[in-house]
């Protein structure tokens, strides 16, 4: 699939961390989508099962499938309520192992742009759609730093810090989605913002869910001496309003995107 094998393999932190943006972010996709009852979906790229739950909760599903490339985040879903209800299988998205025309609506959740050929990805998502079947995803505006995470890289920076480009951060414009879409050859493409906002008890509670120990920001975070560190949250703190009571709302942004495979 294009990303390391343990870049997210602390599969109970990452959903912790990003298990809240996820949902609410997703409950907005789902709505957006309207698709219909007693579908046949395939979640690629699942993670943990976070919308793979949201799908099962509200869409109605005839059946789930879910894939993805991380063995711990497959174990993961596996052992949760859902993991009776929903096929879990690690594969590849660049390489799914389904049958052509297997399902009426196949769907990627903040996961395309971290696809290494999302070209490749896309068109297998279209091969295992059926004709007339939806083709949809959704991904943080990592280009326009909206992302969960922005708030911690955007402070390195301002302090002076070396920040890794993410993955496919150009690819998470509107218009690049659109463009890799229409290259898919999917057709009656549409588009939509997805702004989240989560509230906060004090930037102390907003620090411990931005700052996780896995992946690269954590490990960056955590190998600041305690004078860099003092400096990020202040460049953190700077840049979010807070109440006079302390406590405060943090928004972020999705861009996402549907589209119908051909008849």
């Amino acid at each position: 699939m294009g990303v390391r094998p343990d870049y997210f393999d602390d599969a109970g932190a990452y959903d912790a961390f990003m298990g809240r943006w996820s949902r609410a972010a997703g409950d907005v996709f789902l709505d957006w989508l309207a698709a219909p009852k007693d579908a046949r979906w395939l979640d690629v790229g699942c993670g943990t099962g976070v919308f793979t739950e949201r799908i099962f909760n509200t869409a109605s599903p005839a059946s789930i499938a879910a894939v993805d490339p991380a063995p711990t985040q497959i174990g993961y879903a596996r052992q949760t309520p859902l993991g009776r209800r929903v096929d879990f299988k690690i594969a590849d998205a660049q390489a799914l192992p389904f049958s052509d025309q297997d399902f009426d609506i196949v769907v990627s959740a903040l996961v395309l742009n971290f696809i290494a050929d999302r070209l490749k990805a896309l068109t297998e998502m279209r091969r295992v759609g059926r004709p007339g079947g939806i083709v949809a995803a959704y991904v943080w505006d990592f280009a326009g730093e909206r992302s969960p995470g922005s708030l911690v890289r955007l402070g390195l920076h301002a302090i002076g810090m070396k920040v890794a480009d993410l993955p496919g951060a150009a690819d998470s414009r509107l218009g690049a989605l659109r463009s890799l879409f229409e290259r898919a050859g999917l057709e009656e493409i549409d588009t939509k913002v997805i702004q989240v906002t989560e509230p906060f008890a004090d930037f102390d509670d907003l620090w411990r869910g931005l700052t996780p120990a896995f992946g690269p920001r954590g490990k960056t975070v955590a190998d600041l001496s305690d004078a860099e560190r003092a400096r990020l949250m202040s460049a953190m703190r700077a840049s979010v309003p807070m109440r006079p009571d302390g406590s405060l709302e943090y928004s972020v942004r999705a861009h996402a995107i549907k589209a119908r495979i051909p008849s």
